[in-house]
């Protein structure tokens, strides 16, 4: 009899030739488990998804009682759902005034296409600008907006009138024209290696974007929830974008993704067409159920004035010749290396020890270090102390 790691191969697509292959049979706060009691410090949080740790007590017991009541009704906007309006309502709470309306989906990529369209259908342009060595998600229009010219050979046509400005550089700023409808735009890049912009680089994006009447989308998929030490990244920058784009860690560990604006923006895919957007899945219950406990434990359990702190004891312990650089804001950060057989095998040597940690897309030669918000400062001591053993021996 096939066990699940030959399954795992045989019978589901693969993303790559060389899979990772750890068998997780429970996941708890900061840690998971494999079938015969292995443990894994999650450093990597679901790939930014578990803020708040895997299985938080009160959105388990928020699921189950959404359980109980019901699963999918109908198509999004149709029905009138208490996890959706409840959650809508939370959500705008803690968002500025400008934001007024909520769209959920079922992910960040599809996020990134409400966004896009509704865009193009608010200004009547058809230009959208993206930043190098973005990524937004890979559905055909997502994919667009990534830019690596590699992935968009693989894949074309994809959408045109697509330009492409350098991230953090104020001078491609004058590419944005009366002709733009959108910049669609990182709060801070992720799979380039977590690339923090200046603020006087967010600040000037925001002024030009004022000036061409361009609307400004920021795409918080990666940096929302108290990731980077503020329940938004936007925050830190003192501008509000005109769509902002959320998933990842909005649902608790549940799918779940959203694009929030106000009424005059996303008011324009009611009509001509009618349901100009739709979604049959988007904003599901249990998945909106789960997200309202999630923002509630962040807030009550103050996870998000907790990040500076941890980050800075990252910081201080994480400190060894090999590492060239330690980018990134809140605990959203990453280990800047040499090579990508140095990334390679140090990930590796701390996943035989116990802790969890990976790489980038566009940037191999660095390891990923985001762990969940509520992991505590023992932890990170035992992780840093792992982590430097695998850059001693690696490197």
């Amino acid at each position: 009899m096939l066990n699940n790691r030959e399954l795992f191969l045989l019978n589901t697509a693969q993303t790559s030739n060389s899979p990772r292959m750890i068998e997780i049979a429970k996941a708890e706060g900061v840690y998971l488990y494999g079938p015969n009691g292995e443990e894994y410090m999650d450093l990597v949080s679901g790939f930014n998804v578990s803020n708040i740790g895997h299985r938080n007590p009160k959105v388990i017991q928020a699921i189950k009682d959404q359980l109980e009541k019901y699963l999918h009704v109908t198509v999004y906007g149709e029905f009138v759902q208490a996890p959706q309006v409840e959650f809508a309502t939370d959500l705008l709470a803690v968002l500025p005034k400008q934001f007024e309306s909520v769209y959920f989906t079922n992910s960040g990529a599809e996020a990134v296409e409400g966004s896009m369209k509704v865009a193009k259908r608010l200004t009547g342009r058809r230009q959208i600008i993206a930043a190098k060595k973005a990524y937004h998600g890979s559905t055909q229009g997502a994919l667009s907006l990534i830019g690596n010219e590699e992935y968009h050979t693989a894949y074309a046509p994809l959408l045109p009138e697509i330009e492409f400005i350098t991230f953090n550089n104020s001078d491609d700023l004058s590419l944005i024209t009366e002709k733009t409808a959108a910049v669609i735009i990182e709060a801070i890049q992720g799979e380039a290696g977590v690339r923090v912009p200046d603020i006087s680089y967010m600040q000037a994006l925001r002024k030009r974007c004022n000036e061409t009447g361009t609307l400004l989308v920021f795409d918080e998929i990666q940096t929302g929830f108290g990731r980077t030490g503020k329940l938004f990244a936007f925050e830190h920058y003192d501008i509000v974008p005109d769509i902002l784009m959320l998933a990842k860690g909005i649902g608790g560990g549940m799918p779940l993704g959203a694009f929030v604006a106000s009424k005059q923006v996303m008011d324009v895919i009611k009509d001509n067409p009618m349901l100009g957007h739709i979604t049959t899945f988007g904003g599901h219950p249990v998945s909106c159920a789960a997200a309202k406990a999630s923002l509630e434990v962040i807030r009550e359990n103050q996870l998000v004035e907790q990040v500076a702190e941890k980050e800075q004891l990252f910081r201080t312990l994480l400190q060894h010749p090999k590492i060239i650089e330690i980018r990134g804001k809140g605990l959203m950060m990453c280990l800047q290396l040499e090579t990508f057989d140095q990334v390679y095998n140090v990930s590796n040597y701390c996943a035989q020890q116990g802790i969890m940690i990976d790489w980038y897309l566009h940037c191999e030669t660095a390891l990923r270090v985001a762990p969940p918000l509520t992991i505590t400062n023992d932890e990170i001591e035992k992780a840093c102390k792992i982590i430097l053993d695998g850059i001693e021996k690696y490197t």
